[in-house]
């Protein structure tokens, strides 16, 4: 006999508040951990202390730039690379969807690649590119590319199979089934992918950032370590998480419109 709870759900409110609760603890041990001095106040700065420094490099640099610059470049390059594997990826899944010969070929070399961690690439990104923009690029590209392709060919493989055929019967070349059958009827199994091909990416970024490039937040970030400012450290990590909040943000509405309009 299935399980079933026995509490109500909860309302919006209650769960707003219930996080609420869950800041105030979170903050509060932050907070008596780092007065009571039982981690070095240098290495767990109060709150309000993170907040100050935040503030600051708004407007003030550090290792050459402020942080907003830090982050623009961030983002550019995450950019390239995200763009990258999305031009790659759903076409290349939408056409091993529909050409069983291109899948034999290509599956067993992508098998073999899409299970190398993104931050395995990086020794190889800094042999061919050291600290240039092709390194972070590169990596970026590991990390976003298999979701994009995956949920590609996944979306062309489901394809309502009497739409193909009535396509077919109808003497509709192979390229027009793919753009007009497989395409839209993919749509939100590619809209979902990039969801976790962006989040993926952006990880994958901040990674590389910390080794192969000379700008960048994840760059401000090892130069804070150097400097013993964990301030700084952490101001770089609340950033990373605010950006990678509003970049899943969007593309869970871009998800939600495609449902919306009865794609999904």
């Amino acid at each position: 006999m299935p399980a079933t709870s026995s509490s109500p759900p909860l309302s919006h409110l209650a769960v707003v508040g219930y996080g609420a609760i869950g800041l105030v603890i979170f903050f509060g041990v932050w907070t008596a951990l780092s007065a009571s001095g039982a981690v070095p106040r240098q290495f767990l700065p109060a709150p309000y202390e993170i907040a100050e420094r935040f503030t600051q490099l708004l407007t003030s640099t550090f290792a050459g730039a402020t942080l907003p610059q830090h982050l623009a470049s961030s983002f550019m390059r995450f950019g390239y690379g995200f763009a990258l594997a999305v031009v790659v990826g759903i076409p290349l899944g939408l056409l091993m969807g529909w050409f069983r010969w291109l899948d034999d070929i290509v599956t067993p070399a992508f098998d073999g690649v899409r299970f190398i961690a993104p931050i395995a690439w990086v020794p190889f990104a800094a042999l061919w590119f050291g600290t240039g923009v092709g390194g972070p690029i590169l990596i970026i590209f590991a990390g976003a590319f298999p979701p994009c392709l995956i949920n590609a060919y996944r979306g062309a493989r489901f394809t309502s199979r009497p739409l193909i055929e009535a396509a077919q019967m109808l003497g509709t070349p192979p390229w027009r089934i793919i753009l007009e059958v497989l395409l839209p009827s993919s749509v939100p199994s590619i809209t979902a992918g990039l969801r976790v091909s962006a989040g993926l990416g952006w990880q994958s970024l901040v990674g590389a950032e910390l080794i192969v490039a000379s700008t960048g937040v994840g760059f401000m970030m090892v130069q804070a370590q150097l400097n013993i400012s964990t301030s700084t450290v952490i101001s770089g990590m609340i950033a990373i998480g605010l950006v990678g909040f509003v970049i899943d943000v969007a593309l869970r509405r871009l998800e939600a419109e495609v449902r919306r309009h009865g794609l999904a």
